[in-house]
């Protein structure tokens, strides 16, 4: 409509001019026709929408309108410490165990920022994870299951071939654990720490967890790809082959191992993630 009642004024002030064969003394008056009309296009014609136009309430910098942000996406500012054990005002605690059982030594609660560790300190969580009461007794558990489930029929069944599944998932998870968490963090100069989100919704906390399989920290705190991880893991299932029966000692087997490592570790970095909130709104423990 604007601007076809702009074509319209502008077609009459041409005829105008043609009507003035170009007076000088007319261009003036002409001219101020033309921007008296374009003036009165301008103004509005009713009195409600000049109401609602003065009644609008604008901020002071219109461009805010573009940075908003829901604020269950902010994220607070790290806090710097060098307690491990420490909690933010507005986190959830990461427990050294989980329900007083699984070892959850390397977990740090949401929004910490802890200093490096050094090489020594790393092998000493490794070590931890692996040789805590609580690993032998898990350990146990994963040898039954396995047992049941004749993974390795060569091993037997009774006592016997109980021991047998028994010590090959301790070597096993001895391994894993210390090339992931020990050897490819110091080498690759990695945090083998799993730092907790703590915030956002459920899909937003779940795919960051699991990425963690992909994504770590360098010791300078900066994101990078999860060498000790991937390699680790894969160093850890090639080494395997060595006290398996040559049957397994392929590279078919090598690769299901390795890729059925990191899905697992995949889902420890998920309940890793959540334990603070169950242990909270399920156990009502802070």
């Amino acid at each position: 409509m604007l601007g076809t009642a702009l074509l319209v004024t502008l077609f009459r002030a041409t005829l105008t001019l043609q009507a003035q064969q170009l007076d000088p003394n007319s261009l003036n008056t002409t001219s101020s026709s033309v921007s008296s009309s374009l003036a009165s296009l301008a103004a509005p014609t009713e009195a409600a929408p000049a109401a609602a136009i003065a009644s609008a309430e604008l901020p002071d910098d219109p461009s805010s309108f573009l940075y908003q942000k829901d604020q269950k996406d902010i994220l607070p500012p790290p806090v710097q410490t060098t307690n491990p054990d420490a909690v933010a005002a507005n986190g959830d605690q990461q427990t050294k165990r989980v329900l007083g059982i699984v070892p959850n030594f390397r977990s740090v609660s949401a929004d910490l920022k802890l200093p490096p560790m050094s090489p020594k300190e790393k092998f000493i969580v490794a070590g931890k994870d692996t040789f805590d009461y609580s690993a032998l007794f898990i350990a146990g558990i994963q040898a039954g299951f396995a047992m049941n489930s004749k993974s390795y029929p060569e091993f037997g069944q009774g006592l016997k071939g109980y021991g047998q599944y028994y010590w090959h998932t301790l070597a096993d998870t001895a391994s894993e654990n210390f090339f992931v968490g020990g050897v490819g963090p110091i080498v690759f100069k990695q945090d083998n720490r799993f730092y907790t989100l703590g915030h956002g919704s459920f899909g937003k906390r779940s795919w960051y967890a699991m990425t963690r399989v992909l994504v770590t920290r360098r010791d300078n705190g900066n994101e990078t790809f999860n060498f000790s991880e991937v390699i680790g893991s894969g160093a850890s299932a090639g080494l395997s082959t060595l006290w398996y029966p040559k049957q397994y000692q392929t590279w078919t087997k090598v690769g299901q191992k390795w890729l059925t490592s990191d899905l697992i570790d995949c889902f420890n970095f998920w309940w890793k993630e959540w334990w603070p909130t169950a242990n909270r709104y399920v156990f009502h423990t802070h």
